[in-house]
């Protein structure tokens, strides 16, 4: 489903008036950027070359290049311009919403408020921070075992008289250790271990998890913490809801894999000006099939 058609971001005419005071009065100008304690200008002039033309958005959309290509900026500007829900900050910058409000967007009218609502960016940062959480609360669900496992061993020892109800608690514990084996103890007063499979596999449980029907799901570089075999079946996950479940996927991505896509309209932001480009002429693409081609006979 193709909800965001189109996204202007301002030309390049107009990325250098806000350099330039002039007379008659520039509406551009912004007095700012020639004070010298402003020396960072982001995410001005970095696609003034680059990107020409309204960038053209199918139900899929990849945009790759090396770092500081501008391809987690663009998905930052998309974000914040139709409001996407996030978790993670990124890199906003003192120039961020001057630029922001010179770019423009244009809309299906299968778009509406429910749309907007399930909508959301999900980053590297994201997954990484739902890792930790996952192992900061695994480790207090560990320490927790190891105090009741202590418990059960004394209580198991204890020679206990109950003499009031202020004593129930103690009493059912006593018993419990004495009908109970060590491990039935345990587990009936611990929840299991929140994750039991490993990072690249919980992080992909993230993504199904926070991926839902009639949405646009805009991801920077999801590769990361995914091994080849999870960046598979994200790549199917992702096919599968843009074609049967109504979602909208704007990428930026290094990998190969999720490069190949089916149907998706890659961006090559190495060229400049950025070109459409098919997902096997892409350069870090093509390396890693020379790589494994001229290896060829190993695998033989």
């Amino acid at each position: 489903m193709i909800y965001l058609r189109e996204f202007t971001i301002p030309p390049k005419k107009v990325d250098e008036l806000v350099f330039t005071p002039s007379k008659p009065k520039n509406p551009y100008f912004i007095p700012e950027t020639n004070i010298p304690a402003y020396n960072n200008h982001y995410p001005f002039i970095i696609f003034r070359n680059r990107i020409v033309k309204p960038v053209e958005f199918s139900n899929i959309t990849i945009f790759c290049g090396d770092n500081g290509s501008g391809k987690s900026t663009i998905l930052n500007l998309i974000a914040e311009k139709l409001e996407i829900n996030r978790s993670s900050a990124f890199n906003r910058s003192s120039f961020f919403d001057d630029y922001l409000k010179l770019c423009s967007y244009d809309m299906s009218s299968n778009f509406s408020s429910n749309i907007l609502s399930n909508s959301k960016v999900i980053t590297s940062d994201d997954v990484f921070d739902f890792l930790l959480n996952l192992r900061y609360a695994n480790e207090g669900i560990d320490v927790k075992r190891e105090e009741l496992l202590s418990e059960y061993v004394e209580s198991k020892n204890k020679d206990f008289k109950f003499s009031s109800l202020d004593d129930y608690e103690e009493m059912k514990k006593v018993v419990d250790s004495k009908r109970q084996s060590a491990s039935k103890y345990v587990k009936d007063r611990t929840m299991k271990n929140i994750i039991g499979r490993s990072n690249g596999e919980s992080a992909y449980m993230y993504f199904t998890e926070n991926i839902r029907e009639s949405g646009i799901y805009i991801l920077d570089e999801p590769e990361n913490s995914l091994s080849v075999k999870n960046q598979i079946k994200l790549v199917k996950y992702i096919e599968d809801s843009a074609r049967f479940y109504n979602c909208q996927f704007i990428i930026a991505t290094h990998s190969p894999f999720v490069l190949s896509l089916k149907e998706a309209k890659v961006y090559d932001l190495d060229s400049t000006p950025m070109v459409e480009s098919k997902w096997t002429e892409i350069e870090n693409v093509k390396l890693y099939y020379k790589f494994f081609k001229d290896r060829e006979e190993e695998f033989k």
